[in-house]
C-alpha cells in the first residue's frame, strides 16, 4: 500500500501488507501474553516456565480457572475455538520462556517450543466418552474414563531435512497431521521444484513420540444393560507412556474428526479422536485420615478413589455416632441386603469384605494384600446371586461376570491386534478394570480349569503378568473377589466330605479367605418363615401407586438407572449448594414387606400380665440403615482408617491359628486332646493366619479404631470358625 507523505509533490512510502488472519493471530497472541505476564504477587505460570527452561520440560499446564479470572472471554474462546487460540497461547508461552531463559542465563535451542496443556473446571465441556456429540467437534473437552488398551509408542516425523546434491542445497519441511491442527500436510518430498532427487538427512530431522490409547467410561457410571462407550485418544511427545491399561484418567484435549479410507461421498462418516494436551492419572491410593468434610473430600479428589462420595460434616458426625454403638456390627450387617432372609454370617463377612484390611508394601518389595475374598457354595435357590447383586449396588466399584460368560484373558488381560495399524496392543480384563474394587463372579464352578487358573495370580499377588506376542508387562488388579458356585452334584450332599462336594483345587480354595456352605435344609419353622417373607414381598406396593396399577418398567431400579442416566446426560451441571451440603438420611422406616432380614430377630415375648402397649415398648426396636448412608459409612471407614495390629490382638490371633491347625489335623494342641481330624471347607494354611489379620483389621475399621484390639480378634475367630467348621459364634458383649 502506497501512502503520500505530505501534499501533492511529497514523497511516498509503502506500509507492510498484513492479512486479516495475521492481524487476528497477533491480537490473540497479545492477549495470551498479557495473561502470562500478568502482574500478580504470585504468578504460577511464570514460575512453571522458568522450571521448564531449566529442566527442558516441554509442556506448560495452565489452569483454566486462572484464565477465567483474568479474562472470561479468552477462556470461553479457548474452549470453543482451540485451533485458533492454542497456537497463539503456545507462541506467547514460547516467547515468555525465551525471555525467562535470557533472565536466568540458560541457553535454549533454536527449535525451543513450549506446548500448552490445560486443567481446572471445564463446565459443560467436562463429559464422559458417552457424552461426546457432533456439536463438540473442534472444541476443547475434558474426559473422565478408564484406559482399556494402549498401542506401542512409534516415532512421528515433525520436521524433515533434505539435501539436493545437484543443486547443493538443503530443504526443510514441517508436518502437521490431522490430529495436530489445521493445515495438515503429509506428502513426503522426493524431488525439489527442479526435479532434482532429494536425500533425507535423518540426523537433522525432528521426530516426536506417538501413541494411541482407548478411554472407556467407568464401569460404575455406565448405565446397566448398555455397552460401555469409548473414544480413542492420541498422545504425542511427553504424554506417551503416561498411562497403562486399568488406569483411571482425566484427559483434556481437542475433539477432532479424521478422514480415512472408509470416508467416501456416499458414507460421510468420520473417525473421531481426542488430541490430548494434558493427562492426569487418578492415584487410587488410600486416603489419609481427616477430621472435616472439606479435608475428606479434598483428599478423595486428590487420591482419585473410585466412587468417591462427597461427605458433609453431618455425615461424618453420624458415622462416628453409629461406630460408637455397641451393636454397630450387627446393625450394619442386618442393614446389608435387608430383604434377604437369613444368611446372617454371610452378611457379616460381606460387610467386612467391603471394609477390607490394610495393604502392606514392604521395603524389600513384598506385597501383602488387604482385600478379602469370599466364596459361597450351596444349593440352588438360596439367594446367592441376590447377595452378589446387592454388592453390585452398594460397592463404589463393582464389575459382574459369570463363569461361562468370561474367559481367562477376559478376566485378566488380552493381547489384541489393532485394526488400523495391525500392531499388537494390550487390552485390560475385568479384574484389571476393577482395580480397588470388587469382582462378582456368579456360576464360578462353570468356569473351565484353564480359565480358572488365570485368576490364581490375581487373587494372591493382585497383579496380572502378561508375556505373550512380544509384550512383557505387569498390571495391577488389586480387587476383592466375591464368587458363588454350586456343588459338584447340583445339591450339597452332607454325607460326603466338603472337598468331594466342592470340585475346586486346594490351591484355589486357599486363596479364598472365607468359604461358606449354604444348604437348603428342610425345617418346618424355617420354611414357614421364608414362605411368609416371599409372600410379603409379593404383596409390597411401591409408595404412591394404587393396588393393581402397572409399575414403571425400568431396566434395573435397584441399580439406580434413572439417577445414572440423569448424571450421564448432564455430568457437568453443578449441583445446588443445598444438595451438596445436605446430609443423607441415616435410618429408613422399617417395612415388614421388605426388611425380612431385620425381622428375623426374635421379638420379646409378651408376659401374661403385661399390656399390649407395654409389650410393644419392651420389644426390640428394628432399625435399618438407609442404603445411601451405608455406602457413605463403608467409604469413610475403608479409606479414612488404617488400624495397626496391637500386641494383645496379635497374641490372640497367633493362638487362634495354632488351635485351628491342631483341630484340623486332629492332633490336638500341644499333643493333648487329640480327637481325630476334623473336616474343613478350606485347607488351614499360613494364608489362614493372614485371613484372621484381615478380618480383625476390617472390624477395627468398622469401629473407626486406630488399633486392632482383642475384641476384633474374637470377631475374626468366630467368623472363621463358622466358615471352616460351621460353628455358631458366641456373641460376647462389646467392650467400650
Amino acid at each position: 500500500m502506497t501512502v503520500p507523505a505530505g501534499g501533492e509533490g511529497g514523497t511516498q512510502f509503502t506500509l507492510p501488507e498484513t492479512s486479516l488472519a495475521e492481524d487476528q493471530q497477533l491480537e490473540r497472541q497479545r492477549r495470551c501474553q498479557e495473561y502470562l505476564e500478568r502482574d500478580n504477587r504470585v504468578n504460577p505460570d511464570m514460575e512453571e516456565l522458568e522450571r521448564i527452561v531449566e529442566h527442558e520440560k516441554p509442556r506448560l499446564i495452565v489452569s483454566m480457572d486462572h484464565i477465567r479470572e483474568f479474562d472470561a472471554e479468552l477462556a470461553a474462546q479457548l474452549m470453543a475455538e482451540p485451533a485458533e487460540f492454542m497456537p497463539a497461547l503456545e507462541a506467547a508461552a514460547t516467547e515468555a520462556g525465551r525471555a525467562a531463559a535470557t533472565r536466568t542465563g540458560v541457553a535454549v535451542d533454536t527449535m525451543f517450543q513450549v506446548a500448552v496443556g490445560f486443567r481446572g473446571a471445564f463446565g459443560a465441556h467436562h463429559v464422559t466418552p458417552r457424552g461426546l456429540r457432533a456439536r463438540q467437534l473442534g472444541q476443547l473437552v475434558c474426559i473422565e474414563g478408564i484406559v482399556t488398551r494402549c498401542s506401542l509408542v512409534r516415532p512421528k516425523v515433525m520436521r524433515s531435512v533434505h539435501y539436493a546434491a545437484a543443486a547443493k542445497a538443503f530443504y526443510a519441511k514441517t508436518y502437521r497431521d490431522q490430529a495436530g491442527g489445521t493445515g495438515f500436510s503429509s506428502a513426503y518430498p522426493t524431488t525439489d521444484d527442479k526435479g532434482n532427487p532429494l536425500t533425507t538427512e535423518y540426523g537433522y530431522s525432528r521426530y516426536a513420540d506417538h501413541q494411541t490409547v482407548n478411554i472407556q467410561e467407568m464401569p460404575e457410571r455406565a448405565p446397566p444393560g448398555q455397552l460401555p462407550r469409548g473414544v480413542d485418544v492420541v498422545l504425542d511427545d511427553d504424554l506417551v507412556d503416561a498411562v497403562k491399561p486399568g488406569d483411571r484418567v482425566v484427559v483434556v484435549g481437542v475433539y477432532r474428526a479424521l478422514g480415512g479410507k472408509a470416508t467416501t461421498a456416499a458414507a460421510a462418516i468420520f473417525r473421531t479422536v481426542v488430541a490430548a494436551n494434558a493427562v492426569r492419572v487418578f492415584g487410587a491410593g488410600s486416603l489419609a485420615a481427616s477430621g472435616s468434610a472439606r479435608e475428606v473430600n479434598a483428599s478423595a479428589g486428590a487420591a482419585g478413589v473410585p466412587g468417591a462420595l462427597a461427605l458433609t460434616d453431618d455425615d461424618i458426625r453420624n458415622i462416628h455416632e453409629i461406630a460408637r454403638r455397641d451393636d454397630a456390627f450387627e446393625l450394619l450387617a442386618q442393614s446389608l441386603a435387608p430383604s434377604i432372609c437369613g444368611h446372617a454370617e454371610i452378611k457379616r463377612a460381606i460387610l467386612l469384605q467391603q471394609l477390607g484390611g490394610v495393604e502392606k508394601n514392604l521395603e524389600n518389595g513384598t506385597h501383602i494384600r488387604g482385600d478379602i475374598n469370599v466364596l459361597m457354595v450351596g444349593d440352588p435357590s438360596t439367594a446367592k446371586s441376590q447377595v452378589l447383586r446387592y454388592v453390585l449396588r452398594i460397592a463404589p466399584l463393582a464389575i459382574a461376570t459369570t463363569g461361562r460368560g468370561s474367559s481367562g484373558v477376559g478376566l485378566t488381560a488380552a493381547v489384541v491386534s489393532d485394526k488400523d495399524s495391525g500392531e499388537r496392543r494390550l487390552e485390560a480384563g475385568a479384574m484389571v478394570l476393577a482395580d480397588r474394587g470388587v469382582v462378582c463372579i456368579d456360576e464360578f464352578d462353570k468356569m473351565t480349569d484353564v480359565d480358572r487358573v488365570a485368576i490364581h495370580e490375581v487373587m494372591e499377588q493382585q497383579t496380572v503378568t502378561v508375556a505373550k506376542a512380544g509384550i512383557h508387562t505387569t498390571l495391577n488388579a488389586r480387587c476383592s473377589v466375591l464368587a458363588a458356585a454350586n456343588p459338584v452334584y447340583g445339591r450339597y450332599d452332607p454325607k460326603r466330605a466338603p472337598h468331594q462336594n466342592i470340585a475346586l483345587p486346594d490351591s484355589l480354595l486357599s486363596r479364598f479367605d472365607l468359604l461358606f456352605i449354604v444348604t437348603d435344609a428342610m425345617d418346618e419353622a424355617r420354611d414357614r418363615m421364608i414362605s411368609a417373607h416371599v409372600l410379603r414381598m409379593h404383596r409390597y406396593v411401591p409408595p404412591g401407586t394404587e393396588p393393581g396399577q402397572p409399575a414403571a418398567d425400568l431396566l434395573d431400579q435397584g441399580l439406580g438407572t434413572a439417577q445414572l442416566l440423569a448424571g450421564m446426560r448432564a455430568p457437568a451441571q453443578p449441583a445446588d449448594d443445598d444438595m451438596q451440603t445436605r446430609p443423607c438420611t441415616v435410618f429408613e422406616p422399617y417395612n415388614e414387606y421388605l426388611h425380612a432380614g431385620v425381622a428375623a430377630s426374635a421379638p420379646a415375648r409378651r408376659g401374661r400380665g403385661r399390656s399390649r402397649r407395654a409389650a410393644a415398648a419392651a420389644a426390640p426396636k428394628r432399625e435399618v440403615l438407609s442404603t445411601e448412608f451405608l455406602r457413605r459409612f463403608l467409604y469413610f471407614a475403608r479409606n479414612m482408617v488404617r488400624p495397626v495390629l496391637g500386641p494383645e490382638a496379635a497374641d490372640d490371633l497367633a493362638s487362634a491359628y495354632a488351635e485351628l491347625r491342631a483341630q484340623a489335623s486332629g492332633q490336638g494342641l500341644d499333643g493333648s486332646g487329640a480327637a481325630g481330624a476334623v473336616q474343613t471347607t478350606t485347607p488351614v494354611t499360613a494364608r489362614t493366619l493372614e485371613t484372621l489379620i484381615r478380618l480383625a483389621t476390617a472390624h477395627a475399621k468398622l469401629r473407626l479404631s486406630p488399633t486392632v484390639d482383642a475384641q476384633d480378634a474374637e470377631i475374626a475367630k468366630g467368623l472363621l470358625r463358622f466358615a471352616l467348621f460351621k460353628e455358631k459364634p458366641v456373641r460376647a458383649p462389646r467392650q467400650p
